[in-house]
């Protein structure tokens, strides 16, 4: 997966407005078959300086809850298949 690909989904994402914190994020489905690899989505996040404290499938979601490179807390959702942001969520300290 093409870093700069990431890096401005991850941009992208920072703009999204706090009243959407609470809405559930809400993924395509797809067969597993075609799901992107976990890996290759961790490797491009630390590749941009997250850090990753837990990876986990939400429904038809990968999701993450780490730091971003600025050190803030984040929580961030992504399509199974394209690996883009469908929600994100700056925490809190």
């Amino acid at each position: 997966m093409n870093t700069l690909f990431i890096r401005s989904l991850l941009t992208a994402a920072l703009f999204i407005s706090a009243s959407s914190a609470f809405a559930a994020a809400e993924c395509k489905s797809y067969p597993k078959e075609e799901w992107a690899s976990e890996e290759t989505l961790k490797e491009a996040l630390e590749a941009e300086g997250y850090t990753i404290k837990k990876f986990k499938v939400d429904g038809n979601c990968y999701e993450i809850y780490g730091r971003s490179k600025e050190g803030k807390k984040v929580e961030i959702y992504f399509d199974m298949k394209t690996l883009a942001i469908v929600k994100a969520i700056g925490l809190k300290d």
